[in-house]
């Protein structure tokens, strides 16, 4: 299975290196590789995930982050990383505009 990570979920990578980061000096490094390394996982494990608000969710192992995918074919692309500690709602809403 291919992988494709759609410009709104680099962005949401992006701003979640950016949190991390300011957290603690090298930790976004951390959040980056390891939500990456999830993400490559999609090439074996696409399709298994639960749907939830009509993606497929795959919960990170190490942040307590949701990447949120749709299958198209033979490829997984992935619109959405977003923090689960986020309201339900605004989880919906903004997956709707995805």
């Amino acid at each position: 299975m291919k992988v494709e990570i759609l410009p709104s979920a680099r962005e949401d990578l992006s701003a979640g290196f950016v949190f991390y980061d300011e957290q603690e000096t090298g930790l976004g490094n951390y959040f980056l590789n390891s939500l990456i390394a999830d993400i490559d996982s999609l090439q074996i494990h696409a399709g298994v995930h639960r749907v939830v608000f009509g993606c497929h969710r795959l919960l990170a192992k190490r942040f307590p982050y949701a990447i949120y995918y749709r299958v198209e074919g033979r490829t997984a692309k992935v619109s959405a990383v977003i923090d689960c500690r986020r309201d339900p709602r605004w989880i919906g809403k903004k997956l709707k505009n995805r």
